[in-house]
């Protein structure tokens, strides 16, 4: 009966989502897929990019980290918040200056073609990885505790997350995402904040209570303060810094957001909102994790097998432990943090790869019906892709989720950093058809380094390869350096 609730649930929300869409979708044009007709209020979008900030990654892996790496996460989220003041400040007004649909078209403007796609190649390969990881995440979950009850093999589950996300964002891309996403972000902070008070009645605490025993427990230590370790305070706030920068300010799904505002105002009041809320709610997420600590302990519930795939301590406790009113909370939380993620990322790589790659919005000989259909075949090409990529992480999955997807972001968006900020910085032309080599010779360093100092002097760079990332491909744009010339954007 209970798996019946479960499914019923889930296609009460599908269905409230695709009500959403059709209304937003209505006499959709290429224009709204892309940037919503600039007209979408900045209020809705910050609140809304919460829930597309998060993912389902953050829903579950930031609680169930906290059993081995206590509040070590908050450094990161204080690094967040300064990281989207530089994005507001800097790259937003460059954004709506140049009137961008697609973020990589300033490499064009600033480099040449084969930076231009070189960056967006790369946007492509880091948004094409991140999205399947959290939808790999939240698949898990829907196949192990829901549609495995009715004998629904891995393969389908994961085919029915993505035909419903293809069936809702096919049509009104952008303008339908803003709206969602804002509905979508409700039902998770919600989902947050009633299992908290749910554990606490468990416990027999008090919210005063509850914050009480979280400070004197164990868990309450936001500082590692050993500096060879990933976690150092230090390398976590730069590394936040930057990695709000780049997997933020340098990626076309949180952009494309924010370029969907009226004017430049609208978006930096978004940013400034978001990034204010962004940290309260990143913070709740963590005391969530560690009353779910305090919760196993008292009844002596956590095992070596929790502990070894932390992803699986708050749905299990979840689904398990507390209740089907509890299991409800969290199957609504999750599948409202999963379908932000996913329908963003769809939208965004549809957008990078007609624009960035095949130039629908150059070619003059195209008509609006002939750029929609290829429109249509790009975005049912990439949702085909993620069906692939799930299937595979299904088969190798062997780390923390979100430990696994800022490792690649480290890889994948520190050639977009040392690109974007050598252009901002430097007045420096570079040798175009070098571009290509630096962004990915810088990657393959980057791994040598790593891979070398952890193994022999105990060093691990953590997130913070990211800068080092971005500093080689700097330094490789500084040596590919020309003379300065004018050019369409200098003037």
């Amino acid at each position: 009966m209970i798996p019946y609730i479960y499914l019923g649930v889930f296609l009460a929300y599908s269905l409230l989502i695709f009500a959403v869409a059709w209304i937003t979708s209505r006499r959709a044009t290429n224009a709204t897929f892309f940037i919503g007709n600039r007209q979408s209020p900045w209020f809705v979008v910050a609140y809304g990019m919460i829930g597309a900030s998060l993912s389902g990654v953050t829903f579950m892996s930031v609680p169930g980290a906290v059993a081995k790496q206590n509040f070590y996460y908050m450094p990161m989220v204080f690094g967040f918040f300064v990281g989207y003041i530089v994005i507001a400040t800097v790259l937003m007004p460059l954004y709506y200056r140049m009137n961008l649909t697609s973020i990589y078209s300033y490499l064009e403007e600033r480099f040449g073609a084969a930076t231009y796609k070189t960056g967006a190649s790369f946007f492509i390969l880091s948004r094409t990885l991140g999205a399947t990881l959290r939808m790999f995440l939240v698949v898990s979950v829907l196949h192990v505790f829901i549609l495995d009850q009715f004998g629904f093999p891995f393969w389908l589950a994961g085919l029915i997350f993505i035909l419903l996300i293809i069936l809702y964002t096919l049509e009104g891309g952008i303008k339908t995402i803003v709206w969602t996403d804002t509905l979508q972000t409700t039902f998770m902070i919600l989902a947050v904040i009633v299992s908290i008070i749910i554990i606490c009645r468990e416990l027999n605490l008090s919210l005063t209570q509850m914050f009480s025993t979280i400070y004197q427990s164990q868990y309450f230590d936001f500082w590692d303060t050993d500096p060879l370790s990933s976690r150092y305070f230090l390398k976590q706030f730069f590394s936040g810094i930057v990695v709000a920068i780049a997997m933020t300010g340098l990626d076309q799904e949180m952009m494309q957001k924010n370029l969907s505002c009226k004017n430049i105002k609208n978006a930096q009041k978004n940013m400034f909102v978001f990034s204010s809320i962004i940290v309260v709610v990143n913070f709740l997420f963590l005391v969530l994790g560690a009353i779910i600590m305090l919760y196993l302990q008292q009844r002596n519930l956590m095992t070596d097998e929790l502990l070894q795939d932390t992803d699986k301590i708050f749905p299990t406790v979840a689904f398990q432990n507390l209740g089907l009113v509890a299991g409800l909370v969290f199957f609504v939380g999750l599948i409202s943090s999963a379908y932000p993620s996913a329908d963003g990322a769809l939208t965004s790589l549809t957008t990078s790869f007609c624009i960035d790659i095949l130039g629908t919005d150059k070619n003059n000989r195209w008509d609006e019906k002939r750029k929609k259909k290829i429109r249509y075949l790009v975005h049912l090409s990439f949702a085909t892709l993620f069906f692939a990529l799930i299937l595979f992480f299904n088969a190798y999955k062997n780390d923390a989720v979100i430990n696994l997807v800022y490792a690649v972001a480290s890889y994948t968006y520190g050639p977009l950093l040392g690109l974007f900020f050598f252009g901002i910085l430097t007045k420096y032309r570079v040798r175009d058809r070098w571009i290509p080599f630096i962004a990915i010779l810088s990657p393959i360093i980057c791994f040598l380094c790593d891979y070398l100092g952890g193994r022999y002097y105990g060093f691990k760079f953590g997130f913070t390869l990211l800068i080092v990332n971005g500093l080689l491909t700097f330094f490789g744009c500084f040596l590919a350096r020309q003379k300065r010339s004018p050019n369409k954007f200098e003037q």
